[in-house]
């Protein structure tokens, strides 16, 4: 009765603990523009120029630079490639997908009063895909002294053990749900060691908060598997308006709803031939949806200081996003009991269903500048910054999410982007090419390395129809951490970033 009880207070204070951690955070704050193929051509560096409809998303200025109505729409070819590293393993993997990536059109109105300085104003929807998630890799080797027993070890510790155990009567499913509903994400890992065997009380009592493993915790040569695969994408619809002061200034206002599909499948798997070791196989599956939508603005303006000499400054807002997260989770283990070898199967064939929550990514500054060599072509900088230290889940008033708001404070860090971009125009045909160096939002960046990458490309005007193409490849490293407690092993993956981005672009 009196578990009864406690069990109906945990329902009425429903609790915002779920799964989530700084790389989730750190996910949805950055944004990677993709954009016309112009525009990856000189790696984005579009601050100080704008009359391109992906330069919108970064200075909202840039529509009014147009002196017709215009259009675009790009296809993109997109390329994710790993080599992955874990203790004495290595693999490889390659993941392509083709996608529209861009889809725009700003509308020209010119002042019919001569004697107005403001010459003309623009009305833009623009859409562009922000980041895209699709990912397929591969971790695995002999890992010398750390096992996923460890992983639910460190989870139930401290935790009661009628708080990890199913009722009398209770089936699988609705002990698994119970306890995530009423102790939350925690107490349902501690839940699936015990189930699994891989975990024993030290006392069979209700109060026991003291747990042993069935995998030797001093044992050598854990044979592990980590599959890691991911799909979706980070979208952003921009509502732009912009007008033009004497031809000489341009200010802009951006308001933009963005968009949030995402979801991951880990598969984990572990052999050991340990001779203190009962359970000697595990296999553990965790699955996550999240979706969400939010909201930010920016503004921005360029001034031509000389026909050839351009400056640009935009402020992007925080975005505030709504965001729901599934998760679903399998287990299965063989231990050796009384010289035999039994399969324990631990499928919950529960969805968890968390309370919506909060968050609020960092804002950003983009100081740019531009040289316009007349006809023949230009060259462009753009330098931004962005405080990711400043990113917060929110209701903060949560203990889980003061708890990681603070750890977000003590391990991200502010971030500085470069980018160069330049432009050759001979007759109908443009060369282009770009560099870009963003730094790494942590501020150990050996566990999350800086980008740095190139691209190039051309166009050819027919009049009032262009076509461009452009090339562009990224690197970065990452020390990617297994589990969050536990097995907190990490796999280093280099990542080698490549797309091939086709646009038209036409007048209206």
């Amino acid at each position: 009765m009196k578990k009864l009880l406690m069990l109906s207070i945990g329902l009425i204070s429903t609790s915002y603990i779920l799964a989530q951690d700084i790389s989730d955070a750190v996910r949805f704050s950055m944004d990677e523009i993709q954009g016309t193929a112009r525009f990856r051509a000189m790696s984005g560096a579009f601050g100080a120029l704008g009359g391109d409809m992906s330069s919108i998303n970064i200075n909202p200025a840039g529509s009014a630079i147009f002196n017709n109505s215009h259009a675009s729409l790009s296809l993109g070819v997109f390329n994710t490639k790993n080599d992955i590293s874990y203790f004495n393993g290595n693999n490889s993997s390659s993941d392509s997908n083709v996608d529209l990536n861009q889809l725009g059109a700003t509308f020209v109105f010119r002042n019919t009063n001569v004697n107005s300085p403001w010459t003309k104003f623009t009305l833009s929807a623009a859409y562009d895909r922000t980041a895209d998630f699709d990912d397929d890799w591969i971790a695995s080797g002999i890992n010398p002294n750390n096992t996923i027993g460890n992983y639910f070890l460190q989870n139930a510790l401290g935790l009661r053990l009628d708080e990890i155990s199913a009722l009398p009567g209770e089936t699988l499913s609705e002990a698994y749900n119970e306890i995530g509903s009423f102790y939350g994400y925690r107490n349902q890992q501690a839940f699936l060691g015990f189930e699994g065997f891989i975990i024993d009380p030290v006392e069979d009592t209700d109060g026991n908060t003291a747990y042993t493993s069935n995998i030797d915790l001093n044992g050598v040569n854990f044979n592990q598997r980590y599959a890691y695969a991911s799909r979706g994408y980070n979208g952003k619809l921009a509502f732009n308006f912009a007008t033009s002061y004497d031809d000489k200034i341009y200010l802009g206002l951006n308001l933009n709803s963005h968009f949030i599909d995402y979801e991951r499948t880990t598969f984990f798997s572990e052999t050991n031939s340990n001779a203190s070791s009962t359970v000697t196989n595990v296999d553990f599956e965790n699955n996550l949806l999240t979706t969400g939508s939010g909201f930010s603005f920016q503004l921005g303006g360029i001034a031509k200081l000389t026909e050839e000499f351009r400056v640009g400054l935009s402020y992007n807002s925080p975005t505030w996003y709504r965001i729901s997260d599934e998760t679903s989770q399998y287990l299965a283990t063989t231990r050796i009991e009384g010289g035999s070898s039994i399969n324990q199967i631990v499928n919950p064939n529960v969805i968890n269903i968390y309370e919506e929550y909060k968050l609020q990514t960092p804002g950003k500054i983009t100081a740019s500048l531009a040289y316009v060599f007349g006809k023949k072509g230009l060259l462009s900088f753009d330098y931004a910054i962005k405080d990711y230290s400043n990113t917060k889940l929110k209701p903060t008033s949560d203990a889980f999410f003061s708890g990681l708001n603070n750890n977000i404070s003590n391990t991200l860090d502010s971030a500085a982007s470069y980018r160069l971009g330049g432009e050759y125009r001979h007759k109908q045909l443009s060369l282009r090419g770009g560099y870009r160096f963003e730094e790494s939002p942590y501020k150990d960046d050996t566990f999350y390395g800086n980008l740095n990458g190139y691209s190039l490309g051309f166009g050819y005007s027919f009049g009032d129809f262009n076509l461009d193409v452009a090339f562009s490849q990224a690197e970065r490293d990452i020390n990617y951490q297994l589990y969050s407690v536990g097995l907190t092993d990490a796999a280093l993956i280099q990542s080698k970033f490549t797309d091939v981005i086709l646009t038209m672009a036409f007048r209206i």
